[in-house]
């Protein structure tokens, strides 16, 4: 099992936890103005990167909090873990 650092409750077990999708994806201003394709990509197409990539996880069975994450995709370890008022870290 892997324990992933919720940055308000500490180390807890993998179990607890739920994916949340792409970090740090800006939501369209005038959602009314777009196109359909256009609606269609904000929806449905994110990175899909090997290596580090930023993502947000919700802490369900603990504190209830939302948090981003930056994970390697090919490696599944947690590179950094920080609170969504805080800004991505650099990770080398």
């Amino acid at each position: 099992m892997q324990l992933i650092e919720c940055p308000y409750c500490g180390p807890r077990e993998e179990a607890e936890y739920h994916y949340g999708g792409q970090a740090h994806v800006a939501y369209p201003a005038d959602t009314a103005a777009l196109s359909d394709v256009e609606w269609a990509a904000f929806l449905f197409f994110r990175d899909n990167p090997k290596g580090p990539f930023a993502e947000r996880w919700l802490h369900s069975s603990g504190c209830r909090r939302w948090f981003n994450a930056v994970r390697d995709t090919a490696t599944h370890q947690m590179l950094a873990v920080y609170r969504l008022d805080q800004p991505k870290p650099v990770i080398s």
